[in-house]
């Protein structure tokens, strides 16, 4: 099946950039289970790929050649992602980690991540779902090792569950992982999501090195709280973990257990984080070290908040409950959010507190996370650490 896109299309393809909007399309298309051939307006042909369609845009290309796109080739691609991250199965601190990533991988909509001995496959679109068979039966070969899988389901519909056992053993509940020696406990078939985000890997790493010694922190919008673990195995003073999700409190404390942590040292706050900032304002609490890492989107009953319109705000709420020489940890992994733009956004809201400021450090994607160049909204996170004082 040939597909043609339009010449503004065709530049971006032939500059290797591999994602598809409805507008690169000469005429609307609906996606089907096929593989297709991408050519001009003149029907020449410029890449194999597929229309699939999930919120980033309407489909992948999967090679620039006319090759066809079956299990040897779903293999190759496997093969090439697993010896690239060599060094990290040789680790034995760290037992999870990204295996496979989407388009810097060369397949767009698809990711797998490796936590002990399983696999867990998130699809993007129905299009890769439907041809999983191929897929699965490649990974296999390539992965002899991984003991089995589950999968999470990243596009609507209404039929399939978030998530579900795909084959092999299944995993224990927790599973524990190790990741810089800390030990975090995972549920891999519990929704969308893990326990914990792998692509954070090496911001705990950073606190668990001692960068937050005999310091008090504060985990803003903390999940599962492996921020607050990791900078307590790092000489943390006291933690405060806080999360409007009643599931943190069991799950934090989880956290800390499997780490033969107490928490008479580890405070576990279920509360809007707004509210937080406000109650500890109250109290004059105040800490040394604050991480802000927010969900791109998030409502509740009475707000809105997006990173792009209202990170400032958490930013300029931390600085009042700020030690005096502080440290604040601000992340985000919303695409929409260039590196410059998040930048600017914090520094003007520091400015805008009359506040000293200098960047110390910053993380962007670990090397497990495979990005490419030509597409940079994949390399999603951004995370800068800044030295303030009052």
């Amino acid at each position: 099946m040939e597909i043609r896109v339009t010449k503004q299309a065709e530049k971006k393809l032939r500059r290797g950039y591999p994602l598809l909007q409805k507008e690169d399309l000469v005429r609307e298309v609906k996606p089907t289970k096929q593989w297709v051939s991408f050519v001009n307006e003149a029907g020449r042909f410029l890449a194999k790929g597929y229309l699939g369609e999930q919120n980033k845009g309407i489909g992948w290309v999967l090679s620039n050649k006319d090759e066809p796109i079956q299990l040897a080739f779903f293999a190759k691609l496997f093969t090439t992602a697993k010896k690239a991250r060599e060094r990290y199965f040789l680790d034995e601190t760290t037992t999870a980690f990204r295996i496979f990533n989407g388009e810097g991988d060369g397949l767009g909509g698809l990711i797998i991540d490796l936590y002990e001995s399983y696999a867990v496959f998130s699809w993007y679109n129905q299009t890769l779902f439907q041809n999983k068979e191929e897929i699965v039966a490649a990974f296999k070969q390539v992965f002899p090792e991984v003991v089995g899988a589950y999968e999470k389901i990243r596009f609507s519909d209404g039929k399939l569950p978030e998530s579900q056992w795909l084959y092999g053993k299944e995993a224990p509940e927790p599973l524990l992982v190790k990741e810089n020696n800390i030990t975090y406990a995972t549920y891999l078939n519990e929704g969308l999501m893990t326990g914990i985000f792998l692509d954070q890997k090496e911001v705990r790493e950073a606190l668990s090195m001692g960068l937050v010694a005999g310091k008090s922190l504060l985990n803003m919008f903390s999940y599962t709280g492996a921020f607050s673990v990791a900078a307590k195995m790092g000489g943390a003073s006291q933690t405060t973990s806080v999360d409007l999700a009643k599931r943190s409190l069991p799950k934090t404390r989880e956290q800390f257990e499997v780490n033969g942590l107490g928490l008479e040292e580890n405070k576990i706050v279920v509360m809007d984080v707004f509210e937080y900032f406000k109650y500890a304002a109250r109290k004059d609490l105040h800490f040394d070290v604050i991480v802000l890492d927010p969900p791109s989107f998030a409502r509740n009953k009475k707000k809105v908040f997006s990173v792009a319109k209202n990170y400032g705000d958490l930013v300029e709420d931390s600085v009042d409950i700020l030690s005096a020489e502080g440290l604040l940890v601000a992340s985000t992994n919303a695409a929409n959010v260039s590196r410059e733009k998040f930048q600017k956004m914090i520094e003007e809201s520091l400015k805008n507190k009359q506040v000293r400021f200098k960047k110390v450090n910053e993380y962007q994607l670990p090397a497990d996370f495979k990005t490419i160049p030509e597409f940079e909204e994949g390399n999603y996170l951004k995370v800068f650490f800044y030295k303030i004082t009052k």
